[in-house]
């Protein structure tokens, strides 16, 4: 069975139990590791894989071929994405001053963009400037070295922004939060619709309840995967995008899930998508 997700430590983290052959029942997984762009754009082709971990901004685009599945991904609080701006003199000092400016993001299909956007439309007159899509690795460093006036980072930057001499200017999952008093949207697990979900949602359930119980076991894999990351950061990235939401998405993370592709919709960001369509039949 193929699958994409990222080498993120949050994807490695939770199926390492299923690649390694430790589900019993589970097939055998024929993993593509990609940046969540690639994992996005598979799904919109008629040959992609049969699960995928795909950014829920591009679920609209994936639901006529894919199910959304009720486990495996990233919903969570205090884990957004944050807008950061050079320390140097003359940056950026409030929202206002993005009126016109450059601005680095990830991707153009992921939540941080939808976030980016829909909070840029309250807080910011007139709207943002040029839009840069770059590399998540190259964000910060140009942000530093004034390639943009302000960066859109996810995942482990907001542990690591400071050693490039970076301000916050504002965190959007803090902002999303107090909006909503909903979760944030992150990462989504969808499979091909023409196959049994119940049985690969529960696979991939069994693998996230073995990570939890033997958390020391998964480290080599994800350390492999985590792009020399620290093992303190990859632990703290774990911690933060692995919780009851990748276990189980529940009522609470379906909500958060409408909320965000109806905002987006309406602000013509993203095709509208009939919400039914969220829970898999």
């Amino acid at each position: 069975m193929k699958i994409a997700f990222s080498t993120c430590p949050n994807d490695t983290f939770v199926f390492y139990a299923w690649v390694h052959g430790l589900i019993p029942g589970a097939p055998k997984l024929d993993v593509t590791y990609a940046d969540i762009n690639i994992t996005n754009s598979l799904v919109a082709g008629s040959d992609g894989p049969e699960i995928a971990k795909i950014s829920y901004a591009a679920l609209p685009w994936a639901l006529s071929r894919y199910a959304l599945l009720p486990c495996g991904g990233a919903l969570g609080r205090g884990c957004g994405p944050l807008v950061l701006v050079s320390t140097r003199a003359g940056s950026i000092k409030d929202p206002a001053m993005l009126a016109g400016r450059r601005v680095a993001v990830p991707s153009e299909r992921s939540t941080a963009y939808l976030l980016f956007r829909l909070w840029a439309a309250q807080h910011v007159l007139g709207g943002v400037g040029e839009i840069v899509v770059l590399p998540f690795h190259e964000i910060m460093p140009s942000v530093r070295d004034g390639f943009v006036d302000a960066g859109l980072v996810i995942h482990e930057a907001r542990f690591t922004y400071p050693s490039y001499g970076l301000n916050l200017l504002v965190d959007l999952g803090s902002w999303w939060e107090a909006e909503t008093n909903l979760p944030i949207p992150l990462g989504a697990i969808v499979a091909r619709r023409e196959l049994d979900l119940a049985a690969i949602a529960g696979w991939i359930r069994s693998s996230v309840k073995y990570a939890w119980a033997h958390p020391e076991e998964s480290q080599r894999y994800v350390l492999h995967h985590a792009q020399e990351m620290s093992p303190e950061v990859a632990q703290a990235h774990i911690n933060l995008y692995v919780n009851e939401f990748t276990e189980n998405i529940g009522e609470t993370g379906y909500r958060a899930v409408a909320t965000l592709l109806s905002r987006a919709a309406q602000e013509g960001l993203v095709p509208k998508v009939d919400l039914a369509a969220l829970h898999y039949k």
